[in-house]
This record gives structure tokens, C-alpha cells and sequence, in this order.
């Protein structure tokens, strides 16, 4: 037997069924059963998502840009295709003739090496305190290991590095493929131990943990298939979010969901009706939510920069399968198992639940909060915008025109430490040259266009295949400097200019220089438009407009606030020289689907409210109900991303604190303070033009007695 609550009139509608088959007695193990086919049909492929990973330097890179067609043309000269890979040899006190032998004896001993070419060297440098050998390798990420442990063994006081492209990939990719199983371990650490202090309960967490790493191999498994068959760019960034992403989503559902359930069953004697009213009651908030995630996601196909594309599809198939096992499997779950769970605070029906009052005097620090807002809202929103916009401030110490090679690591790895031996001693020489290919016919006119270019040290001999030629040009100035890009352009301009040669000049300089270029105009196509989804999103769960507008201002204020704020500890607290050019637009996407996520539970309820109570009521009740579980998420959520500050590269630091700094303002400032002081000042007009802002309530609350507690 169920009691009626003091919510609007049930409505049927495929929602209702639907939500019935689910919470059903019978039919909850169709669901379950659906569930076990999916997870015993798709789980083994979650394991392979590794396979199918591309860390290499071209799966960043944008689509159509010059740089690009040059490692794609590079596929023509496949004998050469070895990566090369540079050994320096330092003694600050000068180099001897033992030193000597052994960097003599070692080229020896790299040649022999598998897939290795005939090493060039050991070259004494200038100043006498360092030699250099350059090794073509090919097989790199084990003969990179394997010259490692061969240079170490050498005189005392000698120092050895392996550096150059080579390594570098190696030290990158190492990185890459130890993260995924770390931060599934400390994202799921994390849940675990918010849930257990949120529910209070020692048997509860397992089902929405156990939803969640169904939710997160479904989406490796389809991530995985995408990836195989449509030619999805999969990198380990974009694997290394979809765990936290999927962790920190899910949980969010999942508490929203709990806490409207445990609402219900207060006020329905049997379960499955008390789920049933809660999947009805919560499901448009979640799909909302999970729609407005999505499609930002989405929008990122757009983006020139492979790496920013790819982690848009990545990215929203973990919210999708969060939303799937979150609003079926879990449920199910739930009145499978029956209010036991809950223990020991197991909710039982009570009919003085029907009362608003009785169940808010379960909320009361929120109830508190929400009678501040009713009683000073102009006074909140006034101080906290101010606050928020203080923090834009810090918005100029953001610098994002890239890393540097050394600037991607939070430390420094044995291929960072080599570059900086080599610049020290070899100024002139770099590993890492720009690369020019054009059409074979005009070889010599290219090749005099870029001797003839300021900036370049030397030209290479030319090799030639499939009717092209290739050159390397050794810059004057390091590969990652400002100078080398300058230098990049007017070796374009050069060799453009050449009749008939179709020349291209790539390498690792003309990458950084055409991510940057890519980056910013994939900020400018994207952003607009992911504001332009979401504002339609908003309008059609609201059926207003004023609200949507609203809440996306307070994101975006919330969004510009938190990226200031990260601007100042990435420069002074952390050290970090910048940002990725791609940082901003990543920030972005996530900071303002994920902020609005938080202020969608809020309206949605505030709407639902309104509809029995007037606009301030309805403000002031919904901020009541929703303050604790939506805190709640938020936690989850800010701790979940706060995992990537653990992975030893710049860019994931960055986006783990800028997310989670980014959610807990929007969680405790904006969707607490904020926006319900908004709302609250504005009463019914934030409905407008829609219905429920041309209706007149019969009474307003008075502000000083909004919410009283029963004791």
C-alpha cells in the first residue's frame, strides 16, 4: 500500500511505464538478466582499450594541418623509419680518455642491438665535458629500455642520459600505460570512502560502485570497438578521464537517485512503488544532465586537433553507460536488495513524511542556509558575484601557448635530463629538425630555399622514395623555442615558394607551432556552440528562458573564476611553466557541462516545487531537499578528478585541478548561494515566458519564516 505525497499529480506517460517495468517485481530481473548478457557479451573487450590506444606525437595532431601531411607522407620512406635516439656522456670537470672508450665502446654495442642503424659518434663537444652518440633505432620502446641499461655502466663521475625523440615517446608512453589501472584504483578508493560517510551504511556503497564499474567497462568496451572499426583516435589522456569521468558521473546519479528513493520510501509502503515514483521523479534531471554532458562532449568533433576530437566520443560514452546503469541496473539493484541496505538507518514508511515540513526538518543545516537566502538573497547574490569576479583576476597569469618537452612532465624523466645535458654542451646541434618533403623533381631548388633560410644550421643529404625527397634541417635554436617557430614559418614561405616542388615542412617545431594555431581556432568554433546546445538544452527541460540564461551566466562567471584561480597555483604553487593550447577549451567543456549538471538538479526541482508552492517557496524547498546529495555528488565528483593530480604529466594535473577546484565552486557557491539568491530575488519571472512565470500564487512566503523546523 502506498500513501500520496505532497508532490505535483502523478502523470502517466511512457516515463511512468517505464519506470514501472524497471522498479518492477518481476520485471527487475529482466533488467538484471539484461545487464549479465551485456556484461558477459562486451566485458572481456573493456581489457583491450590498451590495444588500440595511439600515444604516438600524431594522434595529437590536427587533422588537416601541414605538419600532419608530413608524417603521413613520411610512410613513403619506410626503410628510414627509425626514431632517433641521442646519447650524451657528461663530466663537468672534462671528459677523459676512459670516458671515451666507453661512449666508443657502447656505439659499438647500440649497433648490435635490434632494429638499431649504425650509430653516429661519440662526438666530443666544445667545451670537452661531454660526448654525444646519435642512434636510429627502430623497435624503440624495448631498445630504448635496452640502450638505458648498456650507457649506465660507466667510469665514476661519468653521467649518461638517453634522450632525443626517441625517448621521449618512450618516457611518454611509459606514462600512458601505467595510469589507467592507478587511477581506476584511486577513483573507485575515493568513491568508496565519500560513499561510506555519506550513507553512513556499510552495505550500500557496493551497488552504486558495482553500477559504476559496469557503467565504466561497457564504455571501454565501446570506446574499444570505435576505436577498432570507425577509426576513433584513442589516446591515454583520453582513457585516463574516461575512468575518473565515468567514476565521478555515476556516483553523481547514483546519489541523487538514493536520495530521492530514500525520500520515497518514507512515504510509500512498498518499494517498488517508492522506486518507481523516484525514477519518475529524478530521471529528467539525470537525462538532462547526462544530455547536457554528452552533446558538449560531442561538440568536440568539430576540433581540428585530433586528440581534442577523439576525446569527445571517448568522453561522452562514458556518460551515456553512466546514465544506462544508473537509471536501470541500479535501480533494480536496489529493490532486488529492499530497505535492509540502508542499516542502519533503514528508511521506514511514516505518514507524518506527508507533511513538506517533516521532511525538511531532516535537512537541517540546508534548511538553515535556504532561510538565509530567503531572508538576505540580494545581499548573497550581490557579494558572491563579486567574489567570483575578483577571482578573473588571476585570468593573467594564464599562459597557454604549450609545453615546452621538459614542461609536460611533472618531473624529470632520463629524456628531459639528456635534452638539457645536450643543449648545455651541443647548442647548435638538435635532435628533434624540421623535416621537408616535396616532389623529387625539384631537389635542388628546395634544397637551396631552406639552406638559404635564416635560422637553419644545417641541411641533411637527401633521401628519396616514391618520386619524393626528404630532407632534415637542423634549427639554430632549440626545437621548443619561439625562435625554432619562427624559423618553421619562413621555411614554409621559403620552400612554398619554389615552382612545381609541392614541398611540406613538418617535424617536431612545426607540430607544437600548428597544435597552438589549431587550439585557438578550435576555441573560437566550439565554445560558442557548446553554450549554444546547452542553452537549448536547459530551455526544454525548464520550459523557460530567463532560468536557462541564468544558470548558464553563473556557470560561465563560475568557469572564469576557477580558471583564474588555476592560472595562479599552476604558475606560483606548482611551478608549471603554462598550459597545453588545447587546456582552456578541455576546461571549458568540462567546468560548464559538469557545472550545469549541478544546477539542473536544482532547477529541476525548484521547477517541480514552484508548481505547488510559488517560485519562492518553491526556491527556498528545492534548495532544502537537494543541498545535502547535491554537495554530495559534488564531493565525489571534485575527489574523483583530483586523482589525475597524482599522474606525473602537466596536463593531466592541470585539468584534475581546474575540474575539481572548478565543481566544488560551483557546488558550494554557485548552485548553494548564488543562483537560488537569483532566483529567489527574481520569483516567478525566471520562469518566463513559459506559464508557470505568468502564474500568480495565491501567497508569497515571508521571507524571515521561510522554512520553519518541526522539532
Amino acid at each position: 500500500m502506498s500513501a500520496p505525497s505532497d508532490a505535483p499529480p502523478e502523470t502517466g506517460g511512457p516515463g511512468r511505464r517505464v519506470a514501472g517495468f524497471i522498479a518492477g517485481r518481476r520485471t527487475k530481473w529482466v533488467v538484471l538478466a539484461v545487464w549479465v548478457v551485456l556484461l558477459a557479451a562486451l566485458g572481456p573487450l573493456a581489457a583491450r582499450l590498451g590495444d588500440v590506444e595511439n600515444n604516438a606525437a600524431a594522434a595529437w595532431l590536427p587533422g588537416s594541418a601541414e605538419s600532419t601531411q608530413v608524417v603521413e607522407l613520411q610512410e613513403r620512406f619506410r626503410d628510414d623509419q627509425a626514431m632517433l635516439a641521442v646519447i650524451v656522456y657528461e663530466r663537468p670537470s672534462g671528459i677523459t680518455a676512459a670516458d671515451q672508450a666507453k661512449a666508443r665502446s657502447d656505439a659499438a654495442a647500440l649497433a648490435a642491438l635490434p632494429g638499431a642503424h649504425q650509430p653516429q659518434g661519440p662526438f666530443l663537444s666544445r667545451d670537452g665535458k661531454a660526448l654525444q652518440t646519435l642512434v636510429p633505432l627502430t623497435n624503440v620502446l624495448q631498445n630504448i629500455d635496452n640502450a638505458r641499461d648498456l650507457v649506465q655502466r660507466g667510469p665514476p663521475g661519468l653521467t649518461t642520459h638517453v634522450t632525443g625523440p626517441a625517448a621521449r615517446d618512450t618516457d611518454m608512453v611509459k606514462v600512458f600505460d601505467t595510469i589507467d589501472g592507478f587511477l581506476l584504483m584511486a577513483a573507485g578508493l575515493v568513491v568508496i570512502v565519500l560513499l561510506l560517510f555519506i550513507y553512513r551504511s556499510p552495505l550500500l556503497w557496493l551497488v552504486p560502485v558495482l553500477s559504476a564499474l559496469v557503467a565504466l567497462g561497457l564504455a571501454q568496451s565501446a570506446v574499444y570497438l570505435s576505436a577498432r572499426y570507425a577509426d576513433l583516435t584513442v589516446n591515454g589522456q583520453s582513457a585516463g578521464i574516461l575512468t575518473v569521468l565515468v567514476f565521478g558521473v555515476a556516483t553523481d546519479y547514483a546519489l541523487l537517485l538514493v536520495a530521492r528513493y530514500r525520500e520515497e520510501l518514507h512515504r510509500h509502503a512498498d518499494r517498488h512503488e517508492a522506486m518507481a515514483f523516484a525514477l519518475r521523479r529524478a530521471a529528467p534531471a539525470i537525462i538532462a544532465s547526462a544530455a547536457t554532458v554528452a552533446v558538449g562532449l560531442l561538440c568536440l568533433l568539430v576540433a581540428e586537433m585530433n586528440s581534442t576530437a577523439g576525446l569527445g566520443p571517448v568522453a561522452a560514452a562514458g556518460v551515456i553507460t553512466a546514465l544506462a546503469s544508473m537509471t536501470t541496473l541500479l535501480p533494480a539493484l536496489l529493490v532486488i536488495c529492499g530497505r535492509w541496505l540502508f542499516w542502519p538507518l533503514v528508511p521506514r514508511y511514516d505518514a507524518k513524511y506527508l507533511a513538506p515540513a517533516a521532511y525538511e526538518a531532516e535537512h537541517g543545516i540546508w534548511s538553515r542556509v535556504a532561510g538565509l537566502v530567503g531572508r538576505r538573497s540580494r545581499v548573497i547574490w550581490a557579494v558572491t558575484s563579486v567574489g567570483l569576479v575578483a577571482l578573473l583576476f588571476g585570468l593573467g597569469s594564464l599562459r597557454t601557448q604549450g609545453l615546452s618537452n621538459a614542461g609536460q612532465f611533472v618531473d624529470k624523466p632520463d629524456s628531459v635530463a639528456g635534452a638539457e645535458a645536450v643543449a648545455r654542451h651541443f647548442p647548435v646541434v638538435s635532435g628533434s629538425p624540421a623535416v621537408i618533403i616535396a616532389k623529387a623533381s625539384a631537389s635542388q631548388q628546395v634544397a637551396a630555399a631552406v639552406s638559404g633560410t635564416p635560422g637553419v644550421a644545417e641541411l641533411s643529404r637527401p633521401v628519396t622514395a616514391a618520386g619524393l625527397v626528404r630532407y632534415e634541417a637542423t634549427l639554430r635554436d632549440p626545437a621548443d623555442s619561439k625562435a625554432a617557430q619562427r624559423t618553421v614559418d619562413r621555411l614554409r614561405d621559403a620552400v612554398h615558394a619554389v615552382p612545381g616542388a609541392d614541398a611540406k615542412v613538418g617535424g617536431e617545431t612545426a607540430i607544437s607551432l600548428d597544435t597552438n594555431r589549431a587550439a585557438a581556432r578550435d576555441n573560437l568554433v566550439i565554445i560558442p556552440v557548446v553554450l549554444a546546445v546547452i542553452l537549448l538544452i536547459l530551455v526544454a527541460l525548464l520550459r523557460s528562458l530567463v532560468a536557462p540564461l541564468l544558470m548558464m551566466a553563473t556557470v560561465v562567471l563560475s568557469f572564469l573564476a576557477s580558471l583564474g584561480v588555476s592560472a595562479l597555483a599552476f604558475r606560483h604553487a606548482f611551478g608549471f611553466e603554462g598550459s597545453d593550447a588545447v587546456f582552456p577549451l578541455l576546461a571549458f567543456i568540462f567546468l560548464v557541462a559538469l557545472g550545469v549538471d549541478y544546477n539542473i538538479f536544482l532547477m529541476h526541482r525548484v521547477r517541480e516545487e514552484s508548481q505547488a508552492l510559488g517560485t519562492r517557496r518553491g526556491v527556498l524547498r528545492g534548495l532544502t531537499v537537494t543541498g545535502g546529495v547535491i554537495t554530495s555528488a559534488g564531493l565525489v565528483l571534485a575527489a574523483t578528478f583530483a586523482a589525475l593530480l597524482t599522474v606525473p604529466l602537466v596536463g593531466m594535473v592541470e585539468m584534475g585541478f581546474v575540474v575539481a577546484f572548478g565543481v566544488l565552486l560551483d557546488t558550494l557557491i554557485v548552485r548553494s548561494l548564488l543562483l537560488p539568491a537569483l532566483s529567489y530575488d527574481l520569483g516567478r519571472r525566471i520562469w518566463l515566458p513559459g506559464a508557470l512565470g505568468r502564474r500568480r500564487p495565491s501567497a508569497e512566503p515571508d521571507p524571515s519564516k521561510a522554512l520553519t523546523r518541526v522539532n
